[in-house]
């Protein structure tokens, strides 16, 4: 970022959400956050419906969160196109990995491939896995190809050539010559030269596909924000310049969810905790994630069944939010999401049209949001729509197990506690089953829907603490303000591991001037710039490696975290070096949060009144807090519930709250505590 950028008066970030459109605001010191709804039809309604209550002075830096990509993929509704390879290597994208998902399902099919066969097109050339031609590229060929993509009304071209990780010349001619020819181009060689094949393919395909849906949606912004900087989210946690985003919108793939854990990391970070499980429960979703003293990142994610080997933050998602939507399935038994009722027309309790009971319908029938409705009341709840909704899903239910209709409260909380093992087992995957023992962590909630549930959650796993933020709801647009430049590099060089350090230190040089000089245009002054290199190793006869840092020891770095991924190491074991990695690094200076003196413990100012509210041990009246009176030092004993424009908290008998300096609420589990004892 520019020293002038570094200063403006005036800096959004947005992040587009399933249900709604989060924007946070950092204008002369000044932190402020609001939501519009989304407008799934058209993503850049709801950002440009946001962005005219603002008054844009010149100079004003945009950080943008989108689903565009994401949702181009997911629903299948990207650009037209083709995949262009080697020949004899057109069926790659089909065959895949020849692995079933399902392992005892015999029927299990595959994810259909993004591109039909008939568009998977072949050019006569081949070089060998040292990059040596055995069949030079015929320049004739090229002309039918062209002719051939235009017969098919193609729009994008994946170009994948067989080992051109090795040597991309003849895929750089072809790239070259389709470019000319007016088509949008995707060539694995500049996106991702590395080797295994079908994931290299896959990732070309994906960027292919996605990246001129955002390019459009990209230059309606654009025209809105003259005069402005505008920078995109990636994947991997950092932003860049709106105009790479162009030709690689394969990296903003999950930005949203990313944002989340950088804003996440950095709050904690200022409140004392390095060690978090992320929760983000949105309206359509939840994302989890671990940050254990640093953000983990991989190259080996998978959206929509499509394999992607860009760098993303390591991020679990399950189709769990506060939109999801409560069914009866084929046996009779309750579930609840994938689906969600979106943003139109939402929860029942919306009043917008929804019929179908989601998991805020059944917040709202328990009593647990405000009586005046979400977003500080410009969000009243329809009551008697969810009563209806509820009613019609007991109904369906009882019909099912041949009984009298269920009854409501214990319809409602059934929803609760079937989304709740949901989440819980998402949090399982991310900790438990990677060797994280969650009682040495903090859960930090944050998504609209978060609070209601992330003390019950944390109660389930152990979780002996809750950090919730001030704004929790607006989380990943504000994690998109504090986050620095990041641009990924990768050359796979397959050598052994006996290679000099000052050898592997002069491949790495060109990779490193090209990160310099890509920092360069990202106008990120100089000061700021910082390039750290890394090594992927495997013991010789393994299948995949482990990414360690380039130093004189990174042969000792791999041996200690191979012992602490696997258990074991062998030092007299053999390895080989795979791919050499460049992180280049630009730092931005985040909004600063200001802190308040803690005072007096007695929060009694901020309570406002007492509702009954039901639990699965029963019912009883619960008095309820503002969070906009709550100041530094307060205590909140439970149960409670403390509320806010954007987001709610739900505290059990067990739990007790207090407010740190930055107003995060921070839930110690009473239960939880004593197990953990």
């Amino acid at each position: 970022m520019s020293p002038d950028e570094e200063q403006s008066p005036l800096s959004i970030g947005i992040d587009v959400g399933g249900t709604f459109t989060d924007f946070v605001v950092y204008d002369h010191g000044c932190l402020k956050t609001f939501k519009v709804l989304s407008t799934p039809a058209d993503p850049a309604q709801a950002v440009l419906e946001g962005l005219r209550r603002l008054s844009l002075s010149a100079g004003h830096v945009v950080v943008h969160g989108s689903t565009v990509a994401t949702n181009a993929l997911l629903e299948r509704k990207g650009a037209r196109t083709a995949f262009v390879t080697t020949r004899g290597f057109r069926d790659v994208l089909q065959i895949g990995r020849q692995t079933r998902r399902n392992l005892y399902d015999w029927f299990s099919g595959g994810v259909p491939a993004l591109v039909p066969r008939d568009r998977c097109l072949e050019v006569p050339e081949r070089v060998d896995h040292r990059g040596r031609v055995l069949r030079s590229l015929a320049k004739r060929s090229l002309a039918s190809l062209i002719e051939t993509l235009r017969e098919q009304r193609v729009e994008a071209v994946a170009l994948s050539l067989l080992f051109s990780f090795a040597n991309p010349e003849h895929e750089r001619r072809i790239a070259q010559r389709l470019r000319e020819a007016g088509f949008f181009v995707s060539a694995s060689h500049e996106l991702i030269p590395e080797f295994r094949e079908f994931e290299r393919a896959s990732t070309t395909v994906v960027n292919a596909y996605v990246s001129p849906v955002l390019n459009r949606y990209v230059e309606t912004l654009e025209r809105s924000l003259a005069g402005g900087s505008f920078h995109i989210m990636q994947s991997n946690g950092g932003r860049i310049q709106a105009a790479q985003v162009r030709q690689e919108g394969v990296r903003s793939i999950l930005s949203g969810p990313a944002g989340g854990v950088i804003g996440a990391e950095y709050l904690a970070r200022l409140a004392g905790f390095s060690r978090l499980i992320t929760f983000d429960m949105g309206g359509t979703s939840t994302d989890v994630s671990v940050v254990d003293g640093a953000i983990h990142t991989t190259s080996e994610a998978e959206v929509a069944g499509m394999p992607i080997r860009v760098p993303v933050i390591d991020i679990h998602t399950v189709g769990a939010g506060g939109g999801s939507l409560a069914r009866v399935d084929a046996g009779g038994a309750l579930r609840v999401g994938p689906e969600s009722a979106g943003a139109d027309p939402g929860p029942a309790c919306y009043g917008r049209g929804g019929r179908a009971a989601t998991v805020t319908d059944a917040n709202a029938f328990l009593g647990r949001l405000p009586s005046t409705g979400l977003l500080g009341g410009e969000l009243p709840l329809d009551l008697e729509a969810t009563r209806e909704s509820l009613a019609a899903l007991s109904r369906e239910l009882a019909k099912d197990d041949a009984g009298p209709p269920v009854d409501l409260e214990e319809m409602a909380l059934g929803i609760l506690r079937v989304v709740n093992a949901e989440m819980e087992r998402a949090i399982r995957v991310i900790s438990i089953e990677r060797g994280h023992d969650p009682r040495e962590y903090v859960l930090l909630s944050f998504g609209g829907a978060g609070g209601v549930h992330a003390c019950e959650l944390a109660r389930s796993l152990n979780v002996g603490r809750v950090l919730i933020p001030l704004a929790a709801s607006t989380l990943s647009a504000l994690g998109m303000l504090t986050a620095n430049v990041f641009l990924d590099y990768v050359q796979t060089v397959m050598c052994s591991g006996e290679t000099p350090f000052e050898e592997l230190e002069r491949r790495f040089v060109p990779m490193v001037e090209q990160a310099q000089e890509d920092l360069a245009t990202q106008r990120v002054p100089v000061p700021a710039r910082h390039v750290h290199c890394e090594v992927d190793l495997r013991y010789q006869g393994q299948s995949f490696e482990l990414t360690v840092p380039f130093s004189p020891a990174f042969r000792a770095a791999f041996h200690e975290r191979h012992a602490r991924r696997y258990g074991h190491k062998d030092e007299a074991a053999g390895l080989e070096i795979v791919n050499l990695r460049v992180r280049a690094v630009g730092d931005v200076n985040p909004p600063r949060i200001e802190t308040r003196a803690p005072g007096s413990a007695d929060s009694s100012a901020a309570r406002c009144h007492e509702r009954r509210l039901v639990f699965s041990a029963g019912s009883r009246s619960v008095p309820f807090y503002d969070r906009r009176r709550l100041r530094p030092g307060h205590h909140v004993p439970g149960p409670a519930v403390v509320f806010q424009d954007d987001t709610t908290i739900l505290l059990s008998e067990t739990d007790h709250a207090c407010v740190d300096a930055w107003d995060n609420v921070l839930v110690t589990i009473g239960e939880a505590r004593a197990k953990s004892r």
